[in-house]
């Protein structure tokens, strides 16, 4: 009989509650990120429409930046992970110090593009009172991408090792700190000058610093890393690692700027359509980020626990414990999904009052209530594969459902066809369907096959 075979009924609860453990402290991260960039769009309001804009672009210019980047570092987590599984101890130590020395590389090109980025915002036909503040905030806030890289590599090194509270704490500091700093910053108090908006990115620059000391301090700290001897003494940058960050997170990141950009993309086509659509669409959209953060954060879980099983060379257990999340996923999911579906004016009230954008945001909870469920495939499903270290199919799929299938019939059902905004989600829901079906296969025939293997060997 083969001991390492789930027993199902009690492995099932069992990595559930692994999966929880690891997943809701990330899922609370996620969103306290997010109201980060929540509190600088409402106190920029409080200054002025122009300064309100200015964040806005701002901080959709430097997204497709940070994105990509990140998504390259998250490579570590499936490494290290792999690591833990196969008690390679030195090497989860080494990789934590390339993935901070990647960070860094990382960080110089976006310092210098984000400080010269004025002519991409005149490309994009930004108004003339907008850029010198959007082009303000952007010089401001590359001062952070240096912290804000090497915090990221090292949350992700640490969610390699299922550790993921101390990134919760310290986004709850960072949360304290960014509120204080934007108010000094922006309205210019206790002897600072009133930099506006401006102010703001340099706000973030200093929580992302305060961020990254604090995840450091407790990486150097945390007496259960002795053994990974991680900065015993001075080390140069290694090709062999970094090539192997790179190899695994490039498609990471390049899957996740397609994925954001579709969604971005599509924002700018409901921008042809009305004031009251834009309006609407935002309403629908920002909940359903919300959401979506619930089945990211299991699927950092996902990899972690499924590469731990591959570096114990245990691909079965890999299978069921992508599976278990997966389906958790797409239960939590299903539950959101009846949320928008029954409770809708409810949630658009919580935003506007407006009758007309109640109108059409409704309508768009409903498209992506219908979403919610191929939200939760693609992620969870995707997170199973990096878990495998398999990113660069996994990214041709993207390619193709995203900018093939769901940008096009988006555009086709949306204008040609004349179903507006409700149109284009269909576009978007599409898009995430497809993915989500052929990660799932994928996953499955994947630790089929290397199951097979170790049959054989």
């Amino acid at each position: 009989m083969d001991t390492n075979q789930p027993t199902y009924r009690t492995d099932i609860r069992q990595e559930l509650s692994s999966l929880l453990k690891i997943g809701v402290p990330v899922i609370i991260t996620q969103l306290l990120q997010m109201s980060m960039s929540f509190v600088d769009t409402v106190m920029a309001g409080r200054l002025s429409p122009e300064d309100l804009a200015a964040v806005a672009v701002g901080s959709s210019t430097l997204m497709p930046f940070v994105v990509l980047c990140l998504g390259c570092m998250m490579a570590v987590t499936p490494i290290v992970a792999q690591n833990v599984g196969g008690r390679n101890f030195k090497l989860i130590g080494k990789n934590a110090r390339q993935v901070l020395w990647l960070s860094l590389i990382l960080a110089i090109p976006s310092f210098f593009l984000l400080r010269n980025l004025d002519f991409i915002l005149v490309l994009i036909g930004i108004t003339d009172e907008i850029i010198p503040i959007a082009s303000g905030y952007l010089k401001a806030i590359a001062w952070g991408i240096f912290p804000a890289y090497a915090f990221g590599a090292l949350r992700y090194f640490n969610e390699g090792l299922s550790v993921t509270r101390p990134a919760m704490f310290i986004a709850v500091i960072g949360l304290l700190v960014n509120i204080p700093a934007n108010y000094v910053l922006m309205f210019g108090k206790f002897g600072f000058p009133q930099l506006g908006a401006i102010g703001t990115g340099y706000a973030s620059a200093i929580v992302f610093t305060v961020m990254f000391i604090a995840m450091l301090w407790f990486t150097v700290g945390f007496e259960a890393y002795k053994r990974f001897d991680i900065f015993g003494k001075f080390r140069w940058p290694e090709k062999k690692y970094l090539k192997e960050l790179l190899s695994i997170g490039v498609p990471i990141g390049i899957s996740s700027t397609m994925e954001v950009t579709m969604f971005a993309v599509v924002s700018l086509l409901v921008g042809t359509i009305s004031t009251v659509a834009v309006a609407g669409h935002q309403v629908a959209i920002n909940f359903a980020s919300m959401t979506f953060m619930i089945p990211f954060g299991l699927s950092v879980a996902i990899s972690a626990r499924v590469g731990q099983s591959i570096g114990r060379k245990r691909p079965n257990e890999a299978r069921f414990r992508g599976y278990v999340g997966v389906g958790l996923a797409s239960t939590i999911m299903a539950f959101t999904a009846m949320t928008m579906f029954l409770f809708p004016e409810y949630i658009t009230g919580i935003y506007t009052d407006d009758r007309a954008v109640t109108d059409v945001a409704v309508q768009l909870l409903f498209m992506a209530a219908i979403f919610q469920l191929s939200d939760g495939l693609q992620v969870s499903g995707f997170g199973a594969l990096r878990g495998l270290k398999d990113t660069k199919v996994p990214m041709y799929v993207n390619l193709i459902a995203y900018w093939v299938i769901g940008i096009p019939l988006a555009y086709y059902l949306g204008f040609i066809a004349e179903y507006g905004a409700q149109g284009l989600w269909g576009g978007l829901i599409a898009g995430l369907t497809v993915a989500g079906i052929l990660h799932n296969i994928r996953f499955y025939r994947k630790t089929k096959a290397l199951e097979n293997s170790a049959v054989k060997i």
